[in-house]
């Protein structure tokens, strides 16, 4: 093997033994210093206690009795750096805001948000970030009633034809989520499509490697997918 090739194989495992972890990490707040900030109340330490408390805001929210309404609370403590518990991926539907829909402060989530709610490289990156540096316990992949970008999708595949612009490159992204639905023939078939597109991504984060799958069979880190009812208000995990 050449002393080139040699040189990039160390490096590449060095990132997994917390190289970059501590390259990323550099111009932002330490773990260690991020412990000391102050916070509303127990940060999650573990992959079921972070879905718990996603779940518990979640029935706050829909009970409208939210408990994090004032916002300016903790900003001068924020302004050094963040601890996020959870990563949420989701869809950049305006109806679609993690940060109320779980009933969670300003800090609390690393969101996510593309149409469609799918990974992309860009996305994979960001979430190994949120595992690597800021320590998350958690990943959910959360889709939506009414999903527009599904939708387009399967419109596009029933009519043969791709959208103008740079949307080919969603529908294309949300394309396997749609046929591994179609042959059922669901009764609605926009919710078995948002419904799987959303375990597919979820899948994807628990698998991909080399960071995620990682995380994920050490046990440090959890991921799952849920749709939200828009009109209901209720998270409702697959």
């Amino acid at each position: 093997m050449c002393q080139n090739c040699s040189d990039q194989a160390v490096g590449r495992r060095s990132l997994l033994k917390g190289g970059l972890a501590l390259g990323l990490a550099a111009p932002f707040i330490s773990m260690a210093q991020a412990a000391d900030l102050p916070a509303d109340g127990p940060r999650p330490e573990t992959a079921d206690e972070a879905f718990k408390a996603l779940a518990d805001g979640n029935a706050r929210y829909v009970a409208n009795q939210a408990i994090n309404t004032d916002h300016s609370v903790g900003r001068t403590a924020r302004s050094q750096g963040q601890q996020p518990f959870a990563a949420v991926v989701t869809c950049a539907d305006s109806r679609v805001v993690p940060e109320l829909i779980f009933d969670q402060a300003p800090g609390d989530l690393f969101v996510v948000r593309v149409a469609g709610n799918f990974i992309n490289e860009d996305g994979l990156a960001s979430l190994e970030y949120a595992a690597a540096v800021l320590g998350i316990k958690a990943i959910l992949v959360l889709g939506h009633t009414s999903c527009g970008a599904v939708d387009a999708t399967i419109k596009s595949i029933q009519d043969n034809t791709l959208p103008p612009g740079h949307l080919p490159s969603l529908v294309n992204a949300i394309r396997p989520a749609v046929y591994d639905v179609m042959g059922d023939r669901p009764a609605d078939l926009l919710a078995a499509a948002t419904a799987q597109n959303a375990k597919l991504n979820a899948r994807k984060a628990e698998t991909s490697a080399p960071i995620l799958s990682e995380f994920h069979s050490s046990g440090k880190i959890k991921s799952a997918a849920a749709i939200y009812d828009i009109a209901a208000g209720k998270v409702s995990v697959l």
